[in-house]
């Protein structure tokens, strides 16, 4: 970032890469040169009560020596930190970082300087990074201990446990006993130790990263949450404390909140001598009067909290960093002081952005270690802690042995000697992101990327175990996700084993999925393929209605197998709903398990595979198209049921709780890829296939060719059962659509009633009063929905309000608020400000919102009322940036304390979420047609060979399989927000038919087997990478009735 005087770290000493942290300078600008002359020592705490000396020129500022901490944790937001000191007076003051060290700290030998939190956000899932949320949870520990932080005995004890459950991993009474006898986490912890293993006892499979998040969780609740308390008087000479926080400024008698001033209300602050003002903006329903004064200890007492409530307003409130006030040319009158750092805002867009490399760090307490950290002792260098690891064997008995203890959800245990060396949080390499798709624990692509380049360093084989992070704390998604557990009652795995390092644990790296000999062609081996099978572009058609139909049937067996055998065991299901079921869908079945041997004999026959001598007669498809389509078509009257099916199936599930557990386990099996309701569309769905396929066909053979009039004549019978069931089809997809989106939304009574329709989701930042904040919105035809995310184990999104389309007004509004691609929704009610992250996106918005408008206006009128147990909002439109969706309701407190079932992960909602994105419901009709599967060749930017892997693209989401005869997917890689293009000769592919996914630094190559084949995945793909406006969908496809 700039040119600053290097000196070597500990990390750097062990070979880790360095992070020149976040500057908090201009755009453009280069940060001031270290000053020169003598230097002077610093004594650091850090928060795991480690101590670092820093060495220092003497006319430093204080952002040298903070970012020297901060550069030496690697820590990128270190913004949320600060360096706090006793002063002359011997009272703690923060460090300010635009003046002198030596100016502050007068006696540096004597002084011990401290590293703590100084800016607790609102949301600790807006930590992007795993290391910002261990340091706050070293915090809260920190806070427990020295009675900062005060609660009841019952979330004292479950704050401890998750705390436990870092250190030493899953519960077991003897060792949970003896770490709480050597382990004090409060005075009088004995009372509560009893409780403290009740609830460890819980937290089987948690890693340390999910115990981090789940303290943070439980503490954000409580009410003296980085809270610092200041004493005051008020007029009345009563005594009271003083303290900021980012909502504002609070009140408090004792531990007990009175009062509080949000940041909205508040219209000035200073203060003389020992007297603090607070100035309010004028409000009729508000009894207090304009100017608030409370009297403090002494002024620089005033002085001290008047600067750090300066600072909490510029970092929570402002989108970046006060430009500096010009010096008066004779009289200075009041403070210089300014807020000096990177706003909050300005923190997130450039973690978001990805614009740093992740390390990895050490924690100083845990005693959990990775198996990648075991399998390369004794070599310093690569010993890690895990933040998530998981495990996957193809391979030889013993590595399944060991990968089946982890799927049973068993935490391994490893015990580490202490070498005796303090150190904090050191510079380390980092594994990437995992996340938990479909109910299973995953990995990410990167980590194979970043062992493929170990691999090709070192030049030999290494057994490697990836970690993986947390699921809710990330900046996005996972790109490629590789599963290895399904089951349902687990939700977040910890894998320490106490593998020694000759176990030669298996990793995906290392596995016949990935490294299988058989899996990396040669050119010869390529060639000779090539030359044995035919070329002609209605070979590779016929081989998509082959390839596609193995999916397809994949997708019934997983009704007709998997869940009717599931059923069968559980008493949950009604007869009735049984047989409507499985009566409709095993004919289906049935049927296109003969439709699909037809296929495979004419395409070996056409491969010349058998009967080579006759083959010239066989090299068409549209003969068996046409004789499958019609006896398809008696089996419309099992399509029709369809419709029922669905409807009685939610309605069991409504009525059922149940059935409703039941079907929610199942959606978390590995087989079950997507939400169970899409698997009942599936067959209607494939309909629309068969109708694209043979258009395509039709349009490439001439008149004259053998095979045309088959073709026609197919074409003809299946369009004109598509159209008997479109208009059923498009209303299953709404319903469908409507009872997933439920799924995925708490504090909704009503969401699927008559006549609503969904039109787009996606992540706008909503303009409060605590400033930008990322909100989901969900659009139909009569109402807006905005939602955060969830902070439980559910991942579910929480409705904060809604707005009745009906009366309605959209209007830009940048230039008034200064934001870009700024929106003000006008509602009869309510006023919001919303922005998106791009021009286009805003657009769609605009495009969409209006067009409902319009259809709200035209129906009846007002929408029903929607949210459950919701106060009402009367906020007036000149109150709209005042937000205090942020109060927390003692039952949201309650929840936090109780173990919730897994929630399925990577909806198309959170994916939405995590690439800051959005999707219509035009856009899932495409996705619906644009469905393809078939064999690719896969390539990561570092690494030398092509992996073959069977691939399904749907639902906005490439799966990857081992061959196609797989149950489930071993990955996932959501394509929402991803760019596709071909490579440029700079990449050195050298290939044909390759191309080229790629998102902020993740990139990877496809390669196709055929220029058909190539073209159609570039085509389907595209459609999930580029989300089309309104308008231009509809200009070339056929309206879509909302």
């Amino acid at each position: 970032m700039g040119e600053t005087e290097q000196r070597p770290t500990a990390g750097s000493r062990l070979g880790a890469q360095e992070n020149a942290g976040i500057s908090t300078l201009e755009h453009g600008q280069k940060p001031p040169m270290t000053p020169p002359g003598k230097l002077v020592s610093i004594k650091i705490q850090m928060l795991d009560d480690t101590q670092e000396t820093f060495d220092v020129p003497q006319r430093a500022p204080g952002k040298v020596l903070h970012d020297a901490v901060c550069n030496h944790l690697n820590l990128v937001e270190g913004d949320y930190f600060g360096l706090e000191f006793p002063d002359h007076k011997k009272m703690m003051v923060w460090l300010d970082l635009l003046k002198p060290v030596m100016k502050q700290i007068r006696r540096p030998k004597h002084v011990v300087v401290k590293f703590v939190v100084k800016f607790f956000p609102p949301d600790h899932a807006q930590l992007q990074e795993e290391l910002t949320r261990y340091l706050f949870a070293l915090q809260v520990k920190q806070d427990l201990a020295q009675g900062r932080l005060t609660c009841n005995d019952t979330s004292t004890a479950l704050l401890i446990s998750h705390i436990v459950q870092s250190e030493i991993g899953d519960f077991d009474e003897n060792i949970d006993r003896e770490h709480l006898a050597k382990n004090k986490y409060i005075p009088q912890q004995e009372a509560l130790e009893d409780k403290i293993m009740e609830f460890h006892r819980n937290h089987m499979g948690q890693t340390p990263a999910e115990s981090d998040f789940q303290l943070l969780e439980i503490a954000r609740r409580l009410e003296m949450y980085g809270i610092r308390l200041h004493p005051a008087k008020d007029r009345e000479g009563t005594k009271i404390n003083l303290a900021v926080a980012n909502t504002g400024i609070l009140v408090f008698q004792g531990h007990t909140k009175i009062n509080a001033f949000n940041w909205a209300k508040v219209r000035k602050l200073s203060f003389k001598r020992k007297r603090f003002l607070i100035k309010l903006r004028p409000d009729v329903n508000s009894s207090f009067q304009d100017t608030l004064e409370f009297l403090m200890a002494s002024r620089d007492f005033c002085k001290s909290f008047w600067k750090i409530c300066v600072e909490h307003h510029a970092f929570f409130r402002l989108f970046e960093e006060p430009k500096p006030k010009p010096k008066p040319v004779l009289f200075s009158r009041g403070s210089s002081f300014r807020f000096s750092g990177r706003t909050q805002k300005q923190v997130l867009d450039y973690v978001k952005e990805g614009g740093h490399k992740k390390v990895q760090f050490e924690r100083k307490h845990s005693k959990i270690r990775s198996i990648r950290s075991l399998a390369t002792q004794p070599s310093e260098q690569h010993t890690e802690v895990p933040k998530q690891s998981s495990s996957f064997a193809y391979g030889d008995d013993n590595d399944a042995a060991a990968v089946q203890s982890c799927r049973q959800g068993k935490e391994l245990k490893a015990s580490t000697e202490d070498t005796g060396q303090h150190k904090s949080p050191s510079l380390k390499k980092s594994p990437k992101e995992g996340r938990k798709v479909d109910g299973a624990v995953v990995s990410t692509v990167e980590e194979e990327e970043e062992a493929s380049k170990d691999r090709m360093q070192q030049n030999r084989p290494q057994s490697q175990q990836p970690s993986t992070g947390s699921l809710t704390g990330s900046p996005h998604l996972s790109e490629l996700s590789i599963n290895s557990q399904g089951g349902p009652s687990v939700v977040n795995m910890s894998l320490s084993p106490n593998l020694s390092p000759d176990a030669k644990q298996s990793s995906p790296l290392i596995s016949p999925l990935l490294n299988d000999p058989s899996c990396i062609r040669t050119e010869e081996e390529e060639e000779v393929r090539r030359k044995r099978f035919p070329t002609e572009k209605a070979y590779f058609i016929a081989k998509e209605v082959a390839t596609t139909e193995r999916t397809y049937l994949k997708d019934l067996e997983v009704i007709t197998s998997w869940f009717q055998s599931a059923v069968s065991k559980e008493d949950c299901m009604p007869e009735t709903l049984k047989n409507l079921i499985f009566s409709n869908f095993e004919p289906l079945h049935k049927f296109h398990t003969g439709f699909l041997k037809e296929i495979e004999q004419r395409l070996a026959l056409w491969e010349g595979r058998s009967n080579a001598h006759i083959k010239g007669d066989y090299q068409r498809i549209g003969d068996v198209m046409l004789k499958n389509i019609q006896s398809m078509k008696q089996l419309t009257i099992h399509l029709w049921k369809h419709n029922e099916i669905l409807m009685e199936l939610e309605n069991g599930i409504k009525n059922s709780r149940k059935l409703e557990t039941f079907c929610r386990d199942f959606e978390l099996q590995k087989v079950c890829y997507l939400p169970l309701n899409t698997f009942l569309l599936r067959p209607l769905h494939r309909l629309m296939h068969y109708k694209q396929i043979m258009e395509r066909l039709c349009k490439h053979y001439p008149p004259a060719h053998v095979d045309f009039r088959d073709s026609r004549a197919a074409l003809a019978e299946i369009s004109e059962m598509v159209a008997q069931l479109h208009g059923n089809m498009i209303k299953m997809e709404n319903f469908q659509k409507l009872h997933e989106l439920k799924k995925d939304l708490i504090g909704i009574d009503n969401l699927v009633i008559p006549g609503r329709e969904f039109i787009r989701l996606g992540s706008l930042s909503k303009l409060s009063g605590k400033g930008l904040q990322q909100r989901m919105f969900f659009l139909f035809n009569d109402i807006l929905l905005y939602t955060s995310r969830g902070l439980t184990a559910s991942n579910q999104f929480k409705v904060h309000g809604h707005l009745p389309l009906y009366g309605m007004a959209i209007e830009e509004s940048e230039e008034e608020w200064g934001v870009p691609h700024c929106l003000t929704l006008r509602g009869q009610q309510q006023s919001i400000i919303v922005a998106a992250s791009t021009r286009s996106e805003m657009d769609k918005w605009t495009e969409d919102i209006q067009m409902a408008i319009d259809l709200a206006e035209k129906s009846s009128g007002p929408a029903p009322e929607l949210l459950a147990s919701s106060p009402p909002d009367n906020k007036s439109p000149d109150e709209t940036t005042v937000d205090q969706e942020s109060e927390d309701d003692l039952s949201a407190s309650r929840t936090s304390l109780e173990r919730q079932s897994p929630h399925r992960g990577n909806t198309t909602v959170h994916v939405c979420w995590h690439r800051n994105t959005s999707v219509s419901m035009i856009d899932f009709s495409i996705a619906v047609e644009n469905q393809l599967s078939g064999n690719l060749l896969r390539k990561f930017k570092n690494s030398n060979g092509w992996q073959k892997l069977w691939v399904v693209f749907t639902n906005f989401c490439m799966f990857f399989y081992k061959s196609h005869q797989d149950n489930h997917p071993l990955a996932s890689l959501p394509l929402l927000g991803y760019s596709l293009t071909i490579p440029s000769e700079s990449e050195n592919i050298h290939k044909d038919y390759v191309f080229k996914l790629h998102f902020k630094s993740h990139v990877y190559y496809f390669r196709a087997e055929s220029e058909y084949t190539f073209e159609r995945w570039m085509e389907v793909i595209r459609s999930a990478t580029s989300s089309a406006s309104r308008t231009r969908a509809l200009s070339h496809k056929e309206p879509h009735a909302y």
